[in-house]
């Protein structure tokens, strides 16, 4: 079975409504049980103090905001060349979670900032390149809402989304560029030395599969709507011109 085929809206509508509710129990069950053992169940940092718990949403907030961007990208590629419309309303799904998740990251990150740096936001490389992926994200979704044609819609914004898709990686690896950059160096890391102690580590791993889930339950959720709006977009169409 070719993996295009669940390019098919109907394949696709009946395989999403049996693995929504799967997802959404293991998302609500992962995410529950990290940011209680992470909150609940960790000790202070002995720097950092009760602050360091930030990291349980800020981390995972921000993982997800980049890479739902990179998950747009990969979409609108598909749209691109193979014309494959549920992959062009996968990425219109995508976008205002991984827009919500930008905001959870700044906010969470201006919180964290604040005893850290002394100040609530500065313009560091990475937080600079986050911002503006934001505005992307924005961007994409206002242009979706400006453009009546679909199809055009698609076309257009799936250029936006390749040219936004610069920031993200300049989000996530915008420290190592720059090294005068103020934000801290990555929490998990192929190296091990570099990660977060293990006290934080394995809540933190459970939160981030839990954000993951979460976005993985709401894209389900959000394509499926954003496929039953286009059929009855076709239908009025049709007793439109009948």
């Amino acid at each position: 079975m070719s993996f295009w085929e669940y390019a098919n809206p109907t394949r696709f509508m009946r395989l999403s409504g049996a693995a929504l509710p799967w997802v959404a129990g293991l998302a609500a069950l992962s995410l529950a049980a990290g940011l209680i053992w992470g909150f609940f169940l960790t000790p202070d940092d002995f720097r950092q103090g009760s602050t360091v718990k930030i990291i349980f949403i800020h981390v995972p907030a921000a993982m997800m905001a980049i890479n739902i961007y990179v998950m747009m990208f990969a979409a609108s590629l598909v749209w691109l060349i193979r014309r494959h419309h549920v992959s062009a309303l996968a990425a219109r799904a995508a976008a205002p979670v991984g827009a919500m998740m930008t905001v959870i990251a700044l906010l969470t990150g201006a919180l964290w900032g604040q005893p850290m740096w002394g100040s609530p936001w500065e313009w560091d490389p990475r937080l600079t390149s986050f911002f503006v992926l934001f505005l992307f994200y924005l961007g994409y979704i206002a242009l979706w809402a400006a453009i009546e044609d679909p199809d055009k819609a698609a076309d257009l914004t799936s250029v936006l989304a390749m040219v936004g898709s610069v920031f993200a990686v300049l989000s996530r690896y915008a420290v190592n560029f720059w090294s005068q950059g103020l934000h801290q160096g990555a929490s998990l890391s192929m190296d091990r030395q570099e990660n977060v102690s293990n006290v934080f580590w394995y809540p933190l791993l459970l939160c981030i599969a839990g954000f993951f889930l979460t976005f993985l339950a709401l894209l389900l959720l959000r394509t499926r709507t954003e496929i039953r709006a286009r059929r009855i977009r076709a239908l009025h169409q049709r007793m439109a011109a009948g």
